[in-house]
């Protein structure tokens, strides 16, 4: 049996054989928008729980929106244009209206990579484009303070614009429950400061910081409480199948409508599965989202809970950019020299997380279940000895191993990656 799975800017073709008892799990078939173009014109004139952007923006003087950055493959490209228009049409000048790149922590997008996540020269030659800067003091306002005591600052351009907007991609996210709406706010244009405080071990290892899991979730909490301080905000939310083709976009009240993006996307993403399995292969979800080890992490996460105890994860991420940040070599440098015990012993003694350890302190969840593999072409030795986990030159030479070492036949192929949770749900 032949599986190809997200790797790159492609596919990788895997032959599992015919004696194994492969599960291949994957979205039901997304219904797609046969005229992205019109949906995203209608979402902006029937808004969920707001009158229309036109009527929103009358008589605004500034207007701030807020794109991811290039880690996730939004269809920026079909909506800003619209969006944009719709707000100059509704007399808000073209030199106060700002794209704001939601990059948190994350490095900026920069000369062509910018070009690319923007989808469209008419949005860069009308109005700025500018990244976010999480360390540059200057550029923040304080806002206020959560009730779980997180001191929240926000980018200014965001605070002080009229209409504020966020877009994104909603889609399982392995801390936040679900990407999008409010995450796109925070942690997308918040300070380190605010960053580190609710990506701390006192968050992060609470059971419900995790995949769809929105109720009682910290981070999920916290950010409802930042959209509060606002004072609200608007949100463009999209959904995509797994070959970056539009499936669902609304637009509205941003707690609203990423609520009913979520709705949307839980019938297609959550898999409930009714057994474990000896052995897992899956991906990063391939370009953009594998282009780094930190991201790889995503991928390891979301299929944990259908991995039976000993058994073998096998990731595939191209890490064409290597390891990540220099904060994140340094967490797995950590990790490796002092081992799991030490480096939670550390980090859970912190109000405030050093930046990226967070991934690090994510990638031993799955690594406390199981054995975790990592094929890649995209990083050297000395950067493999640093990731903490096996790796394989062979993606189907490791199953086969596994099945081996265990006895357990049974493989869960999951192309997609983290785009695609598994939920384990025993039968009777």
């Amino acid at each position: 049996m032949r599986v190809d799975i997200l790797y790159g800017k492609g596919k990788l073709p895997v032959d599992f054989g015919a004696d194994l008892d492969v599960t291949v799990i994957a979205k039901r078939a997304m219904p797609l928008l046969p005229d992205p173009t019109a949906a995203i014109a209608r979402a902006l004139t029937n808004p969920v729980g707001v009158p229309p952007l036109g009527e929103l923006a009358r008589g605004a003087k500034s207007a701030c929106i807020l794109i991811c950055d290039i880690t996730r493959p939004v269809p920026n490209g079909l909506f800003l244009q619209p969006m944009i228009r719709a707000l100059l049409a509704a007399g808000v000048p073209a030199d106060r209206i700002t794209v704001l790149i939601a990059t948190g922590l994350h490095r900026p997008n920069l000369g062509e990579e910018l070009a690319e996540l923007v989808g469209d020269p008419w949005v860069t030659q009308t109005v700025s484009v500018v990244n976010h800067y999480a360390r540059n003091d200057s550029d923040h306002l304080l806002v206020g303070t959560t009730p779980r005591g997180t001191v929240v600052r926000l980018d200014r351009r965001f605070v002080d614009a009229d209409v504020k907007i966020a877009t994104g991609l909603v889609e399982p996210h392995f801390m936040a429950g679900y990407s999008g709406g409010r995450k796109v706010i925070a942690p997308g244009v918040a300070h380190a400061e605010t960053i580190t405080t609710f990506h701390s071990a006192r968050f992060m290892e609470d059971q419900n910081a995790a995949n769809c899991v929105l109720d009682g979730n910290p981070l999920h909490e916290e950010q409802l409480a930042i959209i509060e301080m606002l004072g609200g905000a608007l949100a463009l939310n999209t959904v995509i199948d797994e070959d970056r083709r539009l499936a669902f976009v609304n637009f509205g009240e941003i707690v609203a409508s990423h609520l009913a993006a979520v709705a949307y996307t839980r019938e297609y993403s959550e898999r409930p599965i009714d057994r474990r399995f000896g052995a897992i292969v899956t991906s990063a979800a391939g370009y953009p989202l594998d282009k780094t080890y930190y991201q790889t992490v995503k991928g390891m996460v979301s299929p944990m809970n259908i991995l039976a105890p000993g058994g073998d994860l096998i990731v595939a991420s191209a890490c064409s950019e290597g390891m990540g940040s220099p904060e994140f070599v340094d967490a797995q440098r950590r990790l490796v020299e002092n081992g799991p015990d030490a480096f939670m012993r550390e980090i859970t003694a912190k109000t405030h997380a050093s930046v990226d350890e967070w991934q690090t302190e994510m990638q031993l969840k799955p690594m406390r279940i199981g054995n975790i593999h990592l094929y890649t072409d995209g990083l050297d030795s000395a950067a493999l000895s640093l990731t903490g986990v096996a790796h394989t030159a062979s993606i189907a030479a490791a199953v086969r191993a596994s099945v081996a070492r265990t006895g357990d036949r049974t493989v869960a192929v999951i192309p997609e990656g983290p785009y695609v949770v598994p939920v384990h749900r025993p039968g009777p």
